[in-house]
């Protein structure tokens, strides 16, 4: 017997194609805010079940209730993971991610992507982040945050002002894409023949290598500051011994992976600026570059997961 389909399956189904449709910007905004792409993945998951329950007849705009929906989740995350992040061993970095299938991670701008400015927003509370992203990663207006925030528009401003101002005040200019893979390739590749000279010739005098590896056996748990100091520790011969590094799109920009015995063990990127390599981030927590790997496939499949869960 032929049976039409019935209207809650129809209504499912296209509350599927509209999720679908904002699923990149859901996972940019809540991976902005949190520097993880495993618990980005989590709210975006949660916003899922949560727009299934809906009634959906009343949401006037989907996209914003989308975008609230999944600021808010990640604001409470963030707040929570503060408190964890006081146990980790080490200085913490956030997660990267793959950005081959998208460079801008959903985003309408590409900013506030690079690892080194997900780190400096690391220093703001979770809703000056929320709104600094949304403002400038995203392009909404300030009535916009302010709703989604629940905050007055006034204050609203005042917070994304604060948050420039913080974050010019720490970050340098950065190169353009090329000329950052041109340095990092002459980078990898003075470090893995131990040519000291021509590293400090790379490094600014103030460069910091930052190692996130959570108490990994042979990870710096300090920062290590200066040129010299620098330039010595990344030529150590354990660090290249039978290793192969492969390019990788990492937020926005190029990084490395570096594979022993076919098997990913650490992830390098940097940040410059025209007068030289002034931070250097290593990734040696083997639950972030697993998580780095699975964004590869995450993101090129967009709704796939959604659907498992519907």
């Amino acid at each position: 017997m032929h049976c039409e389909p019935s209207p809650t399956a129809g209504d499912l189904e296209e509350a599927l194609s509209v999720f679908v449709q904002h699923r990149a910007r859901l996972f940019g905004i809540a991976y902005r805010v949190l520097g993880s792409a495993a618990e980005a993945e989590d709210v975006v998951q949660e916003v899922w079940l949560r727009w299934q329950k809906t009634d959906r007849s009343v949401v006037n705009s989907p996209v914003a209730f989308l975008s609230s929906t999944a600021t808010r989740l990640a604001i409470n995350i963030a707040q929570s993971a503060r408190v964890r992040r006081e146990t980790y061993i080490g200085p913490w970095l956030p997660e990267p991610v793959d950005t081959s299938s998208d460079p801008e991670v959903g985003a309408q701008r590409a900013e506030a992507l690079e690892l080194a400015l997900l780190l400096v927003l690391e220093r703001l509370s979770p809703t000056e982040r929320a709104a600094y992203v949304l403002r400038e990663a995203f392009d909404y207006g300030y009535p916009e945050i302010a709703e989604i925030l629940q905050l007055s528009l006034v204050n609203v401003r005042k917070i994304v002002s604060r948050a420039r101002k913080h974050l010019s005040e720490e970050q340098r200019e950065s190169v353009d894409t090329s000329e950052h893979r041109r340095l990092l390739s002459v980078f990898v590749s003075a470090a893995q023949t131990g040519d000291v000279a021509s590293l400090e010739a790379l490094l600014t005098p103030d460069t910091v290598s930052l190692s996130d590896g959570n108490g990994v056996r042979g990870c710096a748990r300090v920062p290590v500051l200066g040129r010299a100091r620098v330039a010595k520790m990344v030529t150590y011969p354990r660090l290249w011994q039978n290793a192969e590094p492969r390019f990788v799109d990492a937020n926005g920009r190029a990084g490395v992976m570096v594979y022993r015995d076919d098997r990913p063990v650490a992830f390098m990127t940097m940040a410059a600026s025209k007068v030289g390599i002034h931070q250097l981030m290593w990734v040696f927590s083997p639950g972030k570059i697993a998580a780095f790997l699975d964004s590869r496939s995450r993101l090129a499949a967009g709704p796939g997961a959604a659907r498992a869960t519907s």
